[in-house]
């Protein structure tokens, strides 16, 4: 089958990939040495990208996803820095400057850094989902959390019956954990 894209959409998809691989190098750089931090956010990205392929996302709106999905955790870094360990909510906290920076030296637009920085101060939140890019980098993220933390299956299934919105989420999620939905 031969898809016919335009010339415009071409160059845009082009320029999405050359910006998601800088914003990935730029992470590595900034976890570097802390490769469980690095796996994560390369995991998470490559869900985040699978769903968001298999739900047919904009392609401007799947950069900002993917940039979002590399950068979620950033704030981990500065949170235990600071406080000495990191939760939820001090990511959220200490994520968006971090993530801001490092975007808007990556050479992304001030729309995709804005829309970015609000999925890292909101990735931990679970009420109030007000967009596919939104629901789709939590989707991703639980399932690479369920995996490392080695979620029970009770977990898993109240994880699926309250999280999971999108139907390629709850497709990888019932395939991942053996969920007989």
């Amino acid at each position: 089958m031969n898809i016919d894209i335009s010339e415009d959409r071409k160059e845009m998809i082009d320029m999405a990939r050359e910006l998601v691989s800088i914003v990935k190098e730029k992470m590595i750089e900034y976890y570097a040495g802390d490769s469980r931090r690095v796996h994560h956010f390369l995991k998470v990205h490559s869900f985040a990208k699978l769903i968001a392929e298999i739900e047919n996302m904009d392609p401007g709106e799947q950069e900002v996803l993917e940039i979002a999905a590399l950068t979620h955790d950033i704030g981990i870094k500065n949170a235990e820095l600071k406080y000495g360990y990191n939760n939820g909510r001090l990511q959220e906290q200490e994520g968006p400057p971090e993530a801001r920076r490092l975007l808007r030296d990556a050479g992304a637009d001030e729309r995709a850094v804005e829309r970015a920085c609000y999925l890292v101060a909101h990735h931990h939140t679970y009420r109030n989902i007000d967009g596919l890019d939104y629901q789709i980098l939590v989707e991703a993220d639980f399932l690479v959390n369920m995996y490392e933390d080695k979620a029970d299956m009770d977990t898993i299934i109240k994880a699926y019956d309250n999280i999971f919105v999108t139907e390629s989420g709850k497709w990888l999620c019932r395939q991942l954990f053996s969920l007989k939905y």
